[in-house]
């Protein structure tokens, strides 16, 4: 499940409990009659990001921007004033509804050695970090991209970064991770971490990203 799954999974859950968190503006049509319900928006767990979301009634509006921004529904008023939540009060009211969240996405860079798909030494080390971080999700996904700097063709790049990629792949199946849970792909030099020009050794851009989720 990604970042943006996570998010959809908490406003629909957040919706039944009077809270939301989203990371884009996001309309919250309250009950008719609700009781008393407390709408909040909390930043994103897996990257922080609060967004933006407007809670409407047929009496009115508020206009929610900031973390933990929150506002009452009761009976059929109007949303009450925007007040800010402290991380306590936001945990009390909406702790439980957070436990329910999977955990936070992980993800590592491992580099690699000129023209090659060998790693380097100090990337090598990280492998067991990555299956530490895979045995935090239940049903986890493991996405592995695969990156080359500028030196080469475009075409002979993406091959070498798929190979980048597929030996990390092998690396963590050998060290006991499903293979089926590992996602591989390529985007050769187009996707720099340092921008250079054409035909540039640059060790950083040499490297493979693996997503955690």
């Amino acid at each position: 499940m990604n970042g943006r799954r996570h998010l959809v999974a908490l406003t629909i859950a957040a919706c039944a409990a009077g809270s939301l968190s989203a990371c884009g503006r996001s309309r919250v049509h309250t009950p008719e009659r609700p009781h008393d319900s407390t709408v909040a928006l909390l930043p994103d767990p897996d990257d922080g990001v609060v967004g933006k979301a407007v809670v409407t009634n047929a009496s009115g509006t508020a206009d929610l921007a900031a973390a933990r921004a929150s506002t009452r529904v009761q009976n059929n008023q109007a949303p009450g004033t925007v007040t800010a939540l402290s991380e306590g009060e936001a945990q009390a009211l909406f702790g439980d509804l957070l436990a329910t969240l999977p955990p936070k996405s992980h993800h590592f860079t491992l580099y690699f050695e000129f023209e090659s798909d060998e790693l380097t030494a100090e990337s090598r080390a990280l492998v067991p970090a990555v299956l530490r971080a895979v045995m935090d999700f239940p049903f986890p996904e493991v996405v592995v991209i695969g990156h080359t700097d500028t030196t080469g063709t475009p075409i002979s790049n993406v091959e070498l970064g798929l190979k980048r990629a597929s030996t990390v792949r092998k690396l963590l199946v050998d060290a006991g991770l499903k293979a089926s849970l590992v996602e591989v792909t390529s985007h050769g030099e187009a996707d720099l971490l340092v921008p250079t020009a054409d035909e540039t050794f640059e060790p950083r851009n040499r490297r493979v990203e693996i997503s955690v989720r």
